[in-house]
């Protein structure tokens, strides 16, 4: 099996290096060509969370147009890119199976407006951190849950096949109540940290940003009738208790979050349904605020 990831950022990179850990040839697809270059130089480290360094040789371009054939082709970009990315991706062949592994729920019908025949959803809860162009750092283990919604399981039955315990991957049955969870647990945490400037572990710790956890995991209960649970929620806290969130890493970064395809279309999802999730709001619109502001400066 042959698989090409497009998106050289922490969850591509921390994906490609276990991957290739496993014997599969992978090609990672960025947009840097200094990226490019370090990666073929260097190749790719992963820093485990037991502190231990791994190095794998994978093969690094920036010409997506032009990529030799492929078993399996991995969309690893966030949403923002996402979208220059669709007609790119219809040029290939319609046997070509896609995996999207984007945050929120707004890809979900537009990925399937794509004429490949297999196509599938993957979502994840481990801890990555991109230290530099060719360094990730393994955060916490998760789960990478893969859940197929058009096409045949045996288009992606090898990669369901490489079990590793600290990359353990997981067949769901149905990929948008996956992503909604997702969402929910993107939700909680992300705009938390963003507006307080804390790990993820910090949540738990606390105490008063533990209380704001608590309202918004209730408001979300009230909306919604399928949530996860709580102690599941301090679980991944404490599994990434070191880990930068991705919209945290946004603002640090001076970079626009993807409040809107997470947050945004939870609180539209929930005012259907009559609520208004006001804490979740509130921690919404800061973020906003937060990158309006920043776009100013």
């Amino acid at each position: 099996m042959k698989v090409a990831i497009i998106g050289a950022g922490a969850v591509g990179q921390l994906t490609a290096s276990f991957l290739a850990e496993s014997g599969v040839p992978v090609t990672l697809v960025a947009r840097r060509q200094e990226q490019v270059i370090e990666l073929n130089a260097k190749k790719l480290t992963r820093i485990n969370v037991d502190g231990t360094k791994t190095v794998q040789r994978i093969v690094a371009t920036t010409d997506l147009a032009n990529l030799p054939k492929q078993d399996l082709l991995v969309i690893a970009v966030k949403y923002g890119h996402l979208q220059k990315l669709y007609n790119q991706l219809a040029l290939f062949s319609s046997e070509m199976p896609l995996l999207f592994m984007q945050n929120g729920l707004a890809h979900f019908e537009e990925a399937l407006l794509l004429p490949q025949k297999n196509i599938a959803f993957g979502s994840v809860t481990f801890g990555a951190q991109l230290l530099d162009y060719s360094t990730v750092q393994h955060r916490g283990v998760g789960l990478f849950k893969i859940a197929i919604e058009r096409g045949e399981h045996q288009a992606f039955q090898q990669l369901l096949q490489l079990q590793r315990s600290l990359f353990p991957i997981e067949l769901a049955s149905n990929a948008e109540q996956m992503l909604f969870a997702k969402a929910v647990l993107n939700s909680l945490i992300n705009p938390l940290t963003a507006v307080l400037q804390v790990k993820n572990g910090e949540l738990v710790t606390n105490q008063q940003a533990f209380l704001l956890l608590e309202n918004i995991y209730r408001e979300l209960t009230e909306a919604f009738e399928h949530t996860i649970s709580f102690s599941d929620v301090i679980d991944l806290c404490r599994k990434t208790a070191n880990n930068t969130s991705s919209m945290l890493a946004d603002r640090l970064q001076g970079r626009k979050s993807e409040i809107e395809t997470i947050v945004g279309v939870i609180l539209n999802k929930a005012l259907a349904n009559g609520h208004n999730l006001p804490t979740l709001r509130t921690l919404y619109h800061q973020v906003l605020a937060i990158e309006e502001s920043g776009e100013r400066s």
